[in-house]
């Protein structure tokens, strides 16, 4: 295994380092809606993937000892898992028991990201992605089918929030 020291991401994620910005994991995990909304340079630091992010070059980019780090470490999954808890509860959602599911704040919350052409579309695609590397399969798993709830509703309503493209992406995640 590497040390913290050859990988800022393991030291980001086991709180003892910063990302590109400086900013620590438990701050960010703490930032109001609209920091989370307005904020683009975070996401790939929570929920980092095999190939180089397009929109922030500075981002970590996993590679096979990252990889086996976090599938050996039941701490650093924690955290992963914590990462999308913060995220869910952007969403609007939360995982509870295996689940992710609605929670009160889903509809005020939902205005901000079940929108045509989101960007949180792109966000939720990365977290399925990384998820699925790190380890934690499960709760992928778990997103997917609470999206897809959303995007059948959506559909059978015909509103066309989530294109049928978006939603493709999303399954494909979960392909690893």
């Amino acid at each position: 295994m590497i040390s913290d020291s050859e990988s800022p991401l393991l030291a980001f994620y086991r709180g003892t380092g910063r990302d590109g910005a400086g900013r620590l994991l438990c701050e960010i995990r703490h930032w109001t809606d609209e920091r989370l909304e307005y904020t683009h340079d975070f996401i790939q630091w929570l929920f980092p993937l095999r190939e180089r992010s397009q929109f922030n070059y500075d981002a970590p980019v996993l590679d096979a000892q990252t990889v086996a780090a976090f599938l050996a470490d039941d701490g650093l999954r924690a955290e992963l898992r914590a990462s999308l808890q913060c995220m869910l509860a952007f969403y609007g959602l939360e995982l509870h028991e295996g689940a992710v599911r609605r929670t009160v704040r889903f509809e005020e919350r939902s205005r901000a990201w079940v929108t045509a052409g989101n960007h949180n579309h792109l966000r939720i695609t990365r977290i399925l992605k990384s998820l699925v590397v790190l380890g934690l399969e499960d709760e992928a798993r778990a997103f997917f089918a609470c999206l897809t709830e959303l995007y059948e509703k959506e559909r059978r309503l015909t509103r066309g929030r989530i294109s049928t493209e978006t939603f493709g992406y999303w399954a494909e995640a979960l392909r690893g």
